[in-house]
């Protein structure tokens, strides 16, 4: 980015840009979502636990801080707009590179104009987009630069950072991870741009239920909710009467501009929590179209992908369990796509893991095994871990007889050995219990031939 370019950082309202007069609809130009950009701390919606009193983001903004910021967080939270007002603040020069063009070459470029300027007396801000994009070579690029001061880095991530930036990096910046707004949230972010000059200037009249189905397209993300709203609003407007008064926007005039259907399904209310108790079932009863059905529901009304993701993990131990014992894998492996990637990508990985979950062999093997276990415990049946199971690692151990007669069962072969493991009152107790499902057919043999071997009565001891 060029000294001349205000590319990102761009003042919004003013010259070819600036809305036009009440009742024409949006002006020309830059998006919507763009337009309405808060342009200083009063404007910004949600995020409040980093805007309080003396916090570190609020001491940058109002120009009052010096430091590194790595913004965190999913698409439409806010990480451009917290970038334009540091940047603002700080009065120095700015430059703003993407991770999906430039390369090394670019950002020693960028350090080695902001070396001049700092030899000058001015400060360089430079904003790094989907930093996470950047390779370990590039991040690297920057670690000296940023340690002096050469440059001040605003980076923004929809990934967390602790798994895609370097830690030489990330310890020299302030992480600040941004939440996902709420309905209201969005809804005072729609209101205010069907409202406000630089927006639609009251061009358009929102139904209550335009506006539910408004803030359910979004997802929480503010980008999103705009877009789909100026989207309509194009529509509407085209060839509208300027003197007629606001255009009122029905939920059909939504679905018809944005292509998507309104989905009955309040992420607080009844509808949350019948759709995923519908979905667990569907997939305990091997129901793979009917459990693809309701991941789909939740997916298009926006809920968060962490919670189906969490739920595909639980769901894994508790009705497949060693069925299966690759469930789990999947499970975990669909929320971690969730984590580091996000969405909409990520649906992909909870499709797969919803599939491989609903046709795998079902078994309540481990919920029962801990459940009994626990349920012991609880009863008091603990008993005191034989002296041969102690720690015997530190000085007058074997004095108090700890792991005297431990026998070692990788000294023998097969790797099993007749030894009391369990305490006295509960030798001989069955918590597991293999069913004849998928994987748990092998299992139940071996479960039993290993405690035959193990439970065997110790020659010369008397003890099981």
């Amino acid at each position: 980015m060029s000294d001349d370019d205000p590319g990102l950082f761009a003042e919004t309202g003013t010259g070819a840009d600036a809305p036009s007069a009440a009742g024409t609809g949006p002006a020309p130009g830059r998006p919507l979502a763009v337009r309405m950009r808060p342009e200083s701390l009063d404007e910004i919606v949600g995020q409040q636990h980093l805007l309080g009193p003396r916090s570190p983001l609020r001491r940058l903004i109002e120009g009052s801080g010096a430091s590194s910021v790595m913004l965190y967080g999913p698409p439409g939270t806010g990480k451009t707009t917290m970038a334009s007002l540091i940047s603002r603040a700080t009065g120095g020069r700015f430059e703003a590179l993407s991770a999906l063009s430039a390369g090394v070459k670019e950002v020693r470029a960028v350090i080695e104009v902001a070396r001049r300027r700092l030899a000058q007396g001015q400060q360089t801000v430079l904003f790094i987009d989907e930093v996470h994009r950047f390779s370990k070579t590039q991040q690297d690029a920057l670690l000296d630069a940023v340690e002096n001061r050469i440059v001040l880095l605003v980076a923004a991530t929809t990934e967390n950072p602790s798994f895609s930036v370097v830690a030489p990096l990330l310890s020299r910046s302030l992480v600040l991870h941004l939440q996902s707004l709420t309905d209201e949230d969005i809804a005072e972010v729609l209101t205010r741009a069907v409202t406000d000059p630089r927006g639609l200037d009251g061009a358009v009249e929102l139904t209550q239920e335009a506006l539910d189905h408004l803030i359910a397209v979004a997802g929480g993300d503010a980008r999103r909710a705009l877009t789909a709203l100026e989207a309509t609003a194009d529509v509407l407007l085209d060839g509208a009467d300027e003197d007629a008064g606001p255009v009122p926007v029905s939920v059909a005039d939504v679905e018809a501009a944005v292509d998507r259907a309104a989905v009955r399904y309040d992420r607080d209310g009844d509808q949350h929590y019948d759709v995923i108790s519908a979905f667990i079932k569907s997939i305990r009863g091997s129901d793979v179209d009917a459990a693809l059905h309701y991941l789909a529901r939740m997916i298009v009304a926006g809920e968060d992908p962490r919670f189906i993701a969490r739920r595909l993990m639980v769901h894994a131990s508790e009705d497949i369990g060693m069925a299966d014992p690759t469930a789990l894998q999947s499970a975990v492996a669909a929320a971690q796509v969730v984590a580091l990637v996000g969405m909409p990508e990520a649906k992909l990985a909870l499709a797969q893991a919803t599939i491989h979950l609903a046709t795998a062999p079902k078994s309540p093997g481990v919920v029962q095994a801990i459940g009994e276990a626990m349920a012991d415990v609880q009863a008091g049946r603990i008993g005191t871990v034989p002296p041969h199971l102690r720690d015997g690692h530190y000085q007058g151990a074997k004095n108090l007889g700890n792991a005297v007669g431990y026998r070692y069962p990788h000294d023998v072969a097969g790797g099993v050995v007749a030894q009391q493991y369990a305490p006295d009152p509960l030798v001989g107790r069955d918590y597991y219990r293999p069913t004849d499902h998928g994987f748990e057919r092998e299992l139940t043999p071996r479960v039993g031939r290993l405690r035959s071997i193990v439970r065997r009565i110790v020659s010369g001891s008397g003890k099981r």
